[in-house]
């Protein structure tokens, strides 16, 4: 749990603090053909998140468990929505909540609705 909240924080504080960066990370739209070298550093920048992804959903029974793979692309999105919409402008209501406070929140949630962290699945609708 701790490395997922920790990776979201990280995400966040590279998203506040290189804002040049993240956004030619992500919103250029310039990389047609990414080098190699830069899909491997993508590569293992996600595996650290689907490691602690993989980690946090073990407790779960095998016929129950996700996909590692997917519940990191869950985190990563919750991490990456945040940065975008709160990360970059203090105005307004979004001004109210920390973003590391929204990404907590969002994260149980999350994880709650798996049976983790406290809480149980939801019943399966017949």
């Amino acid at each position: 749990m701790d490395a997922l909240q920790n990776t979201g924080r990280a995400y966040l504080a590279f998203a506040r603090g290189e804002p040049a960066y993240y956004a030619a990370m992500f919103e250029t739209g310039t990389l047609q053909a990414p080098s190699p070298a830069l899909v491997q550093a993508g590569d293992r920048a996600f595996e650290v998140l689907v490691k602690a992804a993989a980690k946090v959903i073990e407790k779960l029974p095998q016929a129950e468990r996700p996909p590692a793979q997917m519940v990191a692309l869950h985190m990563w999105s919750l991490a990456h929505g945040i940065a975008s919409l709160f990360g970059r402008a203090k105005c307004g209501p979004r001004a109210l909540v920390p973003e590391e406070e929204l990404l907590e929140a969002a994260t149980l949630i999350y994880l709650r609705g798996l049976g983790l962290a406290g809480g149980a699945a939801p019943a399966a609708a017949s």
